[in-house]
């Protein structure tokens, strides 16, 4: 049976159950920091199972992509270890339980109809105490001695939902091990009993410091399922491994036509098997390679893959050879996938060059480190090799005896077990749920958005909480799709409470956050928006639309939008791409966006079915679940689903201005802008520039007047104007580093010209002198200078120069030939006064310290001291 097959006797089955299909999650989640991928079935539906969302149908089915690297280093050592697959689940959200869920488990699983098992190789765990699942199964006819009580049966993730599990195992027979089903209850890996299909119960709300028998029920129960298609596929398929299903081999095979080595087996095989297919699915789906969070990840994969490569005789880069046939393997399910095709081929191809200069770097330095090695290599030593240089240990290992060394290989594996240990636990993998809030679940009284027309509104309340209110219609726009939520009042007889926030409830309504409510149910309040506000804010919601259809245009479709933030202040957008844009790319978007402002499209939204919007090509908006019909909004050149408000014409956004672009790491890059209503606050966002400029512009001043004291009168370049435009930016950092080397340039005459008036001026230092001693300080002389006005004093007096120079730090230079003055221990005694150190000999010392605003303090001290 072929693995789309299995797929899609999965996906029909519970459709004939009522269950909507829930498309496959992007790998990359959604709202939710708390996990680096998309690692499981149930991971995109958490928001219905905490109750804050409603399905439009309570019952889901799905097969979601999915990544999880806690175990990577056993991918290609077991049978099913991988870092991508996918997870076939299906899901009731307060709708059916366990007397439903079980016997359609034993009808998918053994019905000709279907899968077809053996139920004699089938086994089945329960929890303890869960003696109806246990009398579920005898019922339909599964042995006694077929069904494994165990502990390791209860699913909990911290606090919220949690509650018994059933898991079903099926016996591959003796050709893969000794009949012992006891493994099972023992929670034994093994190769015969293999876990193909879990089943959660999740009907308790999970407390910290409550016992587990204590738990409270949820007031709506649910089913989470979870079965790995590529298991299940190995065992319809009868092959040895995962590996060797219809998914796995056409790679494989790929990689055996270039190598010449047969494939037996191999390690290196399923390693590069496996991780290609991760890092091409991640890719896709607007990940990118980097140095921290997922983009690290998906470097380390890449780099494991090429390692792998080189056993098998590869010296050049292969890797990006078989995303094609990954495509090719995968595109029936994803046919997005093809479009993603060459970009990702470049990518991984850009990675590998990279990488394998990095391993040849990392034989240079073993080499050097050898040439230092007596007789074992240390184990930190070989670790920086792994980490720094991505070089095998193995390979370290080979290098090493072939020079007739060791390596400490127990050490290797400390350094290697705590970068593991710091890694893990700055990752979450998994994340608890939050608790279900019954009362907000339960209201479903309709709450109609009135908003799109209107601005103020009379309607009755529905419903009073602690935040607020809910009233049966509103103008007030609820925070969704990066839309900060409407600013107003609230009229309430003679009493008028400030909207704070506007948030939606589970089943959709508007919960408007108020303070003190005073009144009731059913009683008549007005509603008004602030205007000022909603036009600002629609006006970036509006622009933003039209960035993201500049990046697609400049930068390339596989630019995918990963988060947004739209309000009266500002519009902020963030995107995944290959590297930083350049200056002229930014400024082409900005240009161009300000040609569609100026273009006076007309802005018409429709409301139609999901199907019609994707025909006609429009772009879904990030982290929107789709039900029903929805809201396209049409913008002349730019075609998208959206729910938020939007200006009526493009010119009504009146301008645009790009204030600033960052790395927000992992390959992801946030622009900000801002309309034209809004260019007052300008300089707040161009600040950090400004200021800089404004820091050398006061020191510029200070340079020039005393430059006029030695008779120099420079010109500095004059200030850009600022033009409200993304050119700014550039100008004012072009003038910044203009100013900057024109200000290094006059510092260096400026001190030429301290030396020579400092040297020149030595009868009025000496007019300081007491006897054959002089304490003085000077200002701003360079060390050489300074050094030199010293020499030239202490010819002159023949005893003890104790001189002082303030820079931006202080340096102290004592010369003597006095028995009874110690040039070094009486300068090391006046740098320790201002944090600084330094000595010399009894006839001559320097020092330095930070500390300037002890300058004075220091020569009284050597007044005292000498005079």
């Amino acid at each position: 049976m072929k693995t789309d097959t299995i797929k899609q006797i999965w996906l029909d089955f519970f459709k004939a159950k009522g269950h909507s299909v829930e498309p496959s999650a992007s790998l990359i989640p959604v709202n939710d920091p708390s996990l680096l991928w998309i690692n499981a079935g149930v991971a995109p539906l958490k928001g219905y199972f905490e109750g804050t969302e409603i399905p439009s149908n309570k019952r889901l089915v799905n097969a979601q992509k999915c990544i999880r690297t806690n175990d990577i280093d056993q991918v290609g050592k077991t049978a099913r270890h991988h870092t991508f697959f996918e997870m076939l689940g299906n899901f009731s959200i307060g709708d059916y339980f366990r007397d439903d869920v079980i016997p359609w488990a034993f009808e998918l699983l053994t019905s000709k109809d279907y899968y077809g098992f053996d139920l004699d190789r089938l086994y089945f765990t329960v929890y303890p105490t869960d003696h109806e699942s246990r009398a579920l199964w005898e019922s339909l006819g599964v042995a006694k001695d077929h069904i494994i009580a165990t502990d390791y049966n209860f699913w909990e993730i911290g606090e919220g939902p949690s509650g018994p599990s059933t898991e079903i195992f099926y016996d591959r027979g003796d050709a893969y091990g000794k009949t012992d089903p006891s493994m099972i209850e023992k929670d034994i890996e093994n190769d015969r009993y293999i876990e193909i299909w879990n089943i959660v119960f999740s009907q308790y709300n999970a407390k910290k410091g409550v016992d587990r028998e204590d738990y409270l029920e949820l007031p709506h129960k649910n089913i989470d399922t979870g079965m790995g298609l590529e298991r299940m596929a190995s065992i319809l398929q009868d092959v040895p491994t995962n590996f060797e299903t219809d998914r796995f081999m056409p790679i494989i095979e790929k990689v055996v036509g270039v190598s010449k080595i047969p494939y037996t087996g191999q390690m290196a095989y399923k390693v590069i098997a496996d991780h290609v297919r991760s890092v091409v699915f991640a890719l896709a789906d607007g990940a990118q390679l980097s140095n921290e969070g997922r983009g690290y990840v998906l470097r380390r994969l890449v780099r494991r893959a090429v390692k792998h490569g080189k056993s098998l005789g590869f010296e050049a880069p292969f890797l990006h050879t078989l995303v094609k046939t990954v495509v090719a393997v995968m595109e029936p399910s994803y046919p997005y996938l093809k479009d993603q095709q060459a970009r990702v081929e470049h990518i991984i191809k850009r990675e590998e060059i990279k990488f394998l200069e990095t391993l040849n770097a990392g034989e240079k330095r073993l080499k050097e480190m050898l040439q230092t090695t007596k007789d074992v290599l240390s184990g930190e030593a070989a670790f920086k090799l792994y980490d720094t240089y991505g070089f095998p240990v193995e390979l370290t290992q080979e290098m090493v005896e072939a020079e007739g060394k060791t390596v400490d290989i127990e050490g290797f594996h400390v350094a290697l077990n705590a970068q593991k240990e710091r890694a893990r636990s700055a990752r979450s993998e998994t994340a608890s749920m939050r608790a279900q809030d019954e009362r907000l679940m339960q209201f479903k009284t309709p709450s109609l958005f009135v908003g799109y027309d209107t601005l103020e509104v009379t309607s009755t309340v529905k419903l009073i909480t602690e935040e607020g209110i809910v009233t049966e219609k509103t103008p007030f726009y609820a925070e969704s799709g990066g839309q900060v939520s409407d600013q107003g009042i609230i009229t309430h007889h003679h009493d008028t409470y400030e909207v704070l926030d506007v948030v939606k409830l589970p089943n959709g309504q508007h919960l408007h956050v108020i303070e003190g409510f005073d009144g009731a149910l059913g009683d008549s309040v007005t509603l008004n928006v602030d205007e000022a506000v909603r036009r600002l804010t629609e006006k970036h919601h509006s622009v933003t639309h039209l960035v993201y259809h500049q990046l697609r245009e400049l930068v390339g479709e596989h630019v995918s939008q990963q988060g947004s933030f739209v309000s009266k202040d500002h519009m902020r957008f963030d995107f995944s791409s290959d590297q930083l844009l350049s200056d002229e790319t930014l400024l082409a978007i900005e240009k161009n966006t300000n040609q569609n402002i100026q273009d006076a499209h007309p802005v018409k939204t429709t409301v139609t079915s999901l199907e019609e919007a994707k025909s006609r090509g429009a772009t879904a908006e990030f982290g929107e679940k789709y039900t029903g019909d929805v809201r396209m909004v049409d913008m002349g050149v730019t075609l998208d689903l959206c729910g938020g408000t939007h200006v009526a014409n493009t010119k009504n956004i009146g301008g645009y201005a790009l204030v600033s672009i960052e790395s927000k790491g992992s390959g992801i890059y946030r622009i900000m802008g801002l309309v034209k209503d809004a260019f007052s606050r300008y300089d707040h966002y161009i600040k950090g520039y400004l200021d800089a400029l404004k820091t050398l512009e006061d020191k510029a001043v200070a340079l020039k007047n005393e430059g006029l004291e030695y008779g120099l009168t420079p010109a500095w370049p004059k200030r850009p104007k600022l033009e409200n435009s993304y050119q700014d930016i550039i100008n004012l950092r072009a003038h910044t580093e203009h100013l900057q080397r024109e200000l290094k340039t006059f510092e260096k005459t400026l001190k030429a010209k301290r030396a020579e008036a400092a040297v020149s001026d030595l009868d009025g230092y000496l007019k300081e002198a007491s006897g054959k001693r002089l304490v003085l300080a000077s200002e701003g002389l360079d060390a050489n200078a300074f050094k030199a006005l010293v020499d030239e004093l202490f010819a002159r007096l023949e005893g003890t120069v104790a001189a002082l120079n303030v820079t931006d730090k202080l340096m102290i230079v004592i010369k003597t030939n006095e028995q009874d003055v110690h040039a070094g221990n009486l300068t090391k005694e006046m740098a320790q006064m201002a944090g600084g150190g330094g000595g010399g000999n009894p006839q001559f010392a320097q020092a330095g310290a930070k500390d300037i605003t002890q300058k004075e303090a220091i020569i009284k001290a050597l007044k005292e001291r000498l005079y």
